[in-house]
Formats: C-alpha cells, structure tokens, sequence
C-alpha cells in the first residue's frame, strides 16, 4: 500500500477511534469520510455495520464517486453513500467530510430556530464558519437530498441540519477533528448554559476579533490530533493495522 494512502487510513481510524470515546457516535451509525489525493473521486469511508471503537486502517472502504465501494469486502452505509458522495463532489473544500448526531450539537438542531450563540470562547471559534439547514427533509436516501445537504453546507465549514445532525468539514482529517471536538465542548456548555439562565451577548467587536485570534491559531490544529494519535498507540495500537 502506497505510504501516503496508509497514512490517510490511519488518521481517519484514529479520528473514528477517538469519537467513539468521547461518545460523539451513535451506534453503528454516522460516518466520516476522507477524499483520496491524486484518486479522481475517491474517498475513504468508515465501512456499514462496523463500530467505531473497533475500526481499523484496514478496515476503511475506498468508494468512487457515487459512494459505491471500489475495494475490499466491507459495504458502505446508505445514507453515507449519498450524504459523503455529494459533499465530496459539490463542495471543493472538504477533503474530509465528518457527519455526526453528537448530543449536544443535535440537541441545538432540535431548537426551532436554534443556533450557536456567539456567547464563550469556544463558539467563537466559528463565528461566521456556520450554515443552518431549518428544513428537515427525511432521512438521507437519495442522491437529491445528499445534494441538498451539500448546498446547505456551501462554502462555510458547518452544517447544522434541522432536526438531525452536523456536518463539519476541512482540508485533512486533523483540522476537520479538532473543529468537531471544539464544536461538541461549544454547544455543551450553551446547552448548560440554557438550563440555568439567559446567555451573556457579547461586543460584536470583541467577537469578530477574538474571531480573528482563534483562527490564526488553527493551522496549530495537527498538534491536538497527534497527542491523540500518541494516546492511541499507547492503548490501542491495533488502530493503525
């Protein structure tokens, strides 16, 4: 196997590892994705029926463009298929496409109207990085609403969807991981926050420069992962085979 391409493996089992601990799965269910370099339309893919504490390099299945494995024994998820195959497709900046029904993030979905106020530091983190999809149309079982999906998201690196889930994007699996960890910590706290009072509103100018200090510290982002990568190594070595 090509060195890169293992590499690729290795990073999106370890991201699916570590999801599963911090309970952002759900089941057997929900699924993160990573476009193959030089591989005309080709991703990575968790494979159907598979838990994510249990995944492995080896265990990932490699699909064309339309979602359909290309490669290996394992098949892909219905509405991975269509949800990752559009994303991948329509959306030039997810190179790795990260769909999941985490508590806190779907419980914010669940509100009419609900939204990631831009009131603590870690929200600010994805002040004006966010689209709100207030339509729930169903379960993802066609290509239309994979589309639909796609379009929602546009050029922002989040997706809530109404009444489902988020989806979180970026240029690798380390950046597009450490949005959904700091994602999941943001709507945990507004979450607790609602319970016990109103939310604290912010200068617009304090938002849009703390806005700007994060980001200029996300290309820092691979650091965070590769502590969890060395975690994993240490307890759970079998990731990378």
């Amino acid at each position: 196997m090509d060195a890169d391409i293992r590499q690729l493996r290795i990073d999106l089992a370890a991201a699916l590892r570590w999801a599963s601990r911090l309970d952002l799965h759900e089941g057997i269910c929900n699924h993160f994705s990573l476009a193959v370099p030089g591989e005309e339309d080709r991703f990575l893919i968790n494979p159907w029926g598979w838990h994510w504490g249990e995944i492995t390099a080896s265990s990932l299945v490699l699909c064309d463009g339309d979602g359909k494995a290309v490669e290996g024994d394992n098949t892909v998820e219905p509405t991975a298929m269509f949800i990752h195959a559009a994303t991948h497709r329509l959306v030039p900046h997810a190179r790795c496409v990260l769909h999941t029904h985490m508590p806190n993030a779907l419980a914010l979905c669940m509100i009419e109207g609900g939204r990631l106020e831009m009131s603590e530091q870690n929200a600010l983190r994805f002040h004006d990085r966010i689209a709100y999809d207030d339509e729930y149309n169903g379960v993802a079982l066609d290509v239309g609403e994979g589309e639909r999906i796609a379009s929602a998201l546009g050029n922002r690196s989040i997706a809530f969807l109404a009444s489902h889930g988020v989806v979180v994007v970026g240029q690798t699996v380390a950046e597009a991981f450490d949005d959904l960890y700091y994602l999941e910590r943001a709507c945990r706290a507004q979450v607790l926050a609602r319970s016990i009072g109103k939310l604290r509103k912010l200068d617009p100018r304090v938002v849009e420069k703390s806005a700007q200090q994060i980001a200029s510290e996300r290309s820092q982002c691979h650091r965070h992962f590769e502590a969890l990568k060395r975690i994993l190594d240490r307890e759970e070595p079998d990731y990378r085979n």
